[in-house]
Order: structure tokens, then sequence, then C-alpha cells
């Protein structure tokens, strides 16, 4: 939901919902809602299948989570048209919409996207009975392209600018619930880098419990 760490931006926020492989269990697919205020969604990279053995592993036996090498070779295309220069987009984690790339394997959505300017609010919000957990989260330029549209040079050149407290205040305001918003701004995170043109980046998933220090994602089922 959400994302957006454009520069604001938003770099992305990257999400992860569980999807049954079978056709018989996507009757209760995982679906995410992404809002923006005042900005547009720009989807960065999104892959439906699996590339590793923990994400989305709870309850799941070892023979569906062996694939670690699964793409939906589209899975770009169609979020992008759902969500590419609008204000909110729901997207559906089904193979109806991805194809199947790796019949038996329990696959999951991820997807990263931006774009937030400072003084916008960014939305997160969890779907089936599940909560947000926070990964990771900064406030400030870590690189000169994103959320660089119409800024000079000089608003661009600081690429290790962090607002120290950019986790503490995210995950203070967040973290298992099941909506929340936060504003990109300085008054939220102070100035890490004046006179630079900063964006907030945040990565989270919905998880149904907090089981360990890897991503869990709960059953949409």
């Amino acid at each position: 939901s959400i994302s957006s760490s454009n520069s604001m931006i938003f770099p992305h926020l990257s999400h992860c919902f569980k999807k049954w492989s079978h056709v018989d269990y996507f009757k209760d697919y995982s679906f995410f809602y992404l809002h923006v205020e005042n900005g547009k969604i720009q989807i960065n990279t999104a892959n439906y299948g699996r590339t590793d053995k923990t994400t989305c592993s709870e309850g799941r036996p070892s023979k569906q989570l062996q694939n670690t090498n699964c793409y939906s070779p589209n899975a770009l295309a169609p979020v992008s048209k759902s969500c590419n220069g609008l204000e909110s987009c729901e997207v559906f984690a089904t193979h109806t919409v991805f194809t199947d790339p790796c019949f038996g394997i329990y696959k999951y959505l991820a997807i990263s996207y931006f774009c937030l300017p400072p003084g916008v609010r960014e939305y997160l919000f969890c779907h089936d009975g599940t909560v947000i957990r926070i990964h990771s989260a900064n406030y400030g330029r870590t690189d000169s392209s994103t959320c660089s549209t119409g800024r000079p040079a000089s608003q661009l050149a600081k690429t290790d600018c962090y607002a120290l407290n950019s986790q503490t205040v995210v995950t203070s305001g967040c973290e298992g619930k099941k909506s929340c918003s936060i504003l990109a701004s300085n008054s939220v995170f102070s100035d890490p880098c004046v006179g630079t043109f900063k964006y907030l980046y945040i990565s989270y998933s919905c998880n149904k419990c907090f089981a360990n220090e890897n991503e869990v994602c709960a059953s949409s089922s």
C-alpha cells in the first residue's frame, strides 16, 4: 500500500502478499491498496513468484518453497497499467492476472513503487486481517535520480542524506496497525540535509503475526 518514496519519492515501498499457487485457492486472493495524495504512483519493480525460501513461508510445506527462481515475466506490465499515474489503485495477487510461473510453489507478489513529494502524506494499508510491519525507512536522499524531475543539480548532489529518526518515526506511527499515514516533511523528521530535495522511503509488508525477524505473510484463507 502505499508508497512512494519519492522524494520525496518514495523510493520504493515493498509489499509482500501471500498467494496460493493452486487455482482452487485463488478465490481467497490477496490484494493491496496503494494511495498517495497530491502525487502520482510510479511502479518501479514487480514480481509474482518466489525468490527465496523465507518470505511468506510460515505454515507452508518445504516442497512449496523449493523453487526460488520463480519469476512472472509479465508482472510489471499489469501492475504498471493499473497504477501508474494514479493517486490510488488496487493490485490483486492471482494467477489470472500474472499467470502461474511455477505451478505448485507458494507464491507472493512483491512490488516497489514511488513517488511522494515533501509535504505529502503517505498512506499504508493492509487487508484481510493483516497488520503493517515496517522493515526500513529513510527520509533524505541516497541517489541523484529518484524524485529528480525538475530539480536543479544542486538539490540532488548529496546522496548520503539520512534522517536518523526515520525508522523510529515510521515504526511508531505504523507498526502493528491496519493502516496509517506519514507526512513526508521536515517538521516530522527534521531536515538531515538543508538544500537537498528529499524523499521518504519505506519498506514494509502486511503480516498476520510477527513470528520472526524475516518477512511473515498472513494467509488469505
